[in-house]
């Protein structure tokens, strides 16, 4: 495994939380998995001296009572003087291997202790797939006496490895919890940043929690105030500029149709309306960004886009509606919704020569109001940029076929205000064309 292979494992996991969940997880056990190897080898150790300085005792003892009794009352005491690790043997034993172990050495140790030079002895290791020892040593009288060791740690109690997976959860469990507590404020903010919409009213961030993200939650909230502020002095000052043209071009116009007749003179005052229209719409797009103070109330839309299709029909716009319900009640503001409506159906009959509107109810009480058009669509790239304010997909300056560039824009301001969406995409439907899509819900 490389260098590089451990910082490859961390960046698997796409999310902060994951991998401080991870990290922390990791350095936890690893604490853990160190703690219990310590004391699994202090309890190791502290067996292993128990173990030898009982074995030291107990050898001592037995082999001075064997050594008392008659030959012929050994054999009797060999089973009461049995242990789980070692025992003893009457006679030669078996031969083994002169090679011992570090701890068949310790124990050697042990017995040489134990029996002093009175008893000498020898320590071999039998051969098996387990280590066996034997010390043979000689009696008083000369009988020959083996001390059989099998050396063994007593096993691991039977509920250890459940007691160890139930800690290992606990920890996961606390990992995911800290991780989660800690990048709850953090998630929150991203969430904020990501729905940031500085057409409607935002409810502050929650400037609470650790200091680091109560710092960066005001930084937050006072970023979007300051940048809400900007846009409505820029839509202000728009609006006041727009209405304050009025006044000076009323009067060029009066002057110029007191004017002689002639071809000049038609040209100022058609020149004159185009301005007065551009000014117009910049009124209109300035008090669009104040849609929301209008009064909601509870409509029929499923009459009032009747209503509103009939009056294009009685001018001979070829427009036309199909709704799924006789009667669908919306509570939002008629107004704005007419404006919108209006811009898209505009729009439609300007670049596709016809207009197809149809509403449908989608679950959860809100509903699509679509409006289609057979014109030539637009680029992908561009299905954004059109909400832009004075952006025009046609290049010249000609309002019949580029327009000021405001419709989309207006809409889609009027569209926050209603707490609604506002979509454009080419139509999937296999015919050529544009569809615009309002999503609303009843307003509270």
């Amino acid at each position: 495994m490389t260098a590089a292979a451990p910082a490859a494992l961390l960046r698997r996991p796409r999310t902060l939380r994951a991998r401080l969940f991870l990290i922390l997880l990791a350095g936890l056990a690893l604490a853990h998995v160190l703690s219990f190897s310590v004391l699994f080898f202090e309890r190791y150790s502290a067996a292993r001296e128990v173990m030898l300085d009982t074995l030291e005792n107990d050898v001592a003892t037995s082999v001075a009572i064997l050594d008392r009794l008659p030959a012929a009352e050994r054999p009797a005491w060999i089973g009461p003087l049995q242990r789980a690790t070692y025992g003893y043997v009457i006679g030669e034993g078996r031969a083994g291997s002169n090679e011992l172990s570090a701890r068949a050495q310790a124990i050697a140790a042990k017995i040489h202790a134990a029996l002093g030079s009175r008893y000498p002895f020898q320590m071999q290791t039998l051969p098996g797939p387990r280590e066996h020892l034997q010390a043979h040593l000689r009696l008083s009288d000369g009988s020959a006496l083996a001390v059989d060791i099998t050396p063994a740690m007593k096993p691991l109690t039977q509920w250890l490895p459940y007691v160890l997976v139930a800690q290992l959860l606990l920890l996961v469990l606390c990992s995911w919890i800290a991780v989660r507590q800690a990048l709850r404020p953090l998630a929150d903010l991203a969430d904020a940043a990501d729905g940031l919409d500085l057409r409607r009213h935002a409810t502050p961030l929650q400037e609470d929690g650790p200091a680091e993200v109560a710092h960066a939650a005001k930084a937050f909230n006072a970023m979007h105030e300051r940048i809400s502020h900007y846009l409505q002095e820029r839509v202000q000052i728009l609006a006041a500029i727009s209405h304050d043209l009025q006044t000076p071009i009323t009067r060029m116009k009066l002057r110029a149709e007191m004017a002689d007749p002639g071809v000049e003179r038609d040209k100022l005052i058609n020149d004159l309306g185009e301005i007065e229209r551009l000014v117009q719409d910049g009124i209109a797009y300035a008090r669009s960004a104040h849609g929301s103070t209008e009064q909601a109330v509870r409509i029929d839309l499923a009459s009032f886009l009747e209503s509103m299709v009939f009056d294009y029909q009685d001018t001979g716009r070829a427009v036309s509606l199909h709704a799924a319900l006789a009667t669908l009640a919306l509570a939002t503001r008629p107004h704005a919704l007419r404006r919108i409506l209006g811009n898209l159906i505009d729009n439609a009959l300007k670049f596709g020569g016809a207009a197809e509107v149809e509403v449908r109810q989608l679950d959860g009480g809100s509903v699509a109001i679509l409006v289609r058009d057979p014109g030539p669509g637009i680029d992908e790239h561009q299905l954004e940029a059109v909400f832009q304010p004075f952006f025009r997909l046609e290049s010249s300056r000609n309002r019949q076929t580029g327009g000021a560039g405001l419709g989309l824009a207006i809409a889609q301001q009027l569209s926050a205000a209603l707490e609604g969406t506002l979509t454009l995409r080419n139509r999937s439907d296999g015919q050529p064309g544009l569809e615009a899509e309002l999503l609303l819900s009843s307003l509270r």
